[in-house]
């Protein structure tokens, strides 16, 4: 089964989490399938950065989320403008432009002088 759950990282005394998708019954910091997050609980307020996109694609494939994942992702809804997100652009309209006419002189009519 694959869950959704912390990975602590940083220093003694100074947490640092990642947010991962990883089989269940591997450690708590073993080999993840794919880091979807971060989660820093000592600044004020806890930064919190997710990767809605990818949650949903692993909950829809049967991820299951530990609970503490699903009170951060609940406290962090993905917002529909999200600055992270891609902006679908528009493509810029295309303007054709005649090419250029060329004009070839005649060929001049030879004069024979007799």
């Amino acid at each position: 089964m694959v869950m959704i759950r912390l990975a602590r990282f940083g220093a003694r005394k100074q947490p640092y989490y990642r947010i991962v998708v990883i089989e269940k019954d591997r450690a708590r910091n073993g080999r993840e399938i794919e880091v979807v997050g971060t989660y820093n609980p000592r600044t004020s307020p806890a930064s919190v950065d997710l990767k809605h996109e990818r949650i949903a694609y692993w909950r829809s494939v049967g991820a299951q989320l530990s609970p503490r994942v699903d009170k951060l992702v609940a406290k962090n809804p993905a917002l529909a403008a999200d600055s992270t997100a891609p902006v679908a652009e528009t493509p810029a309209p295309v303007v054709e432009t005649p090419a250029p006419v060329v004009e070839t002189p005649a060929p001049a009519a030879e004069t024979t002088a007799a």
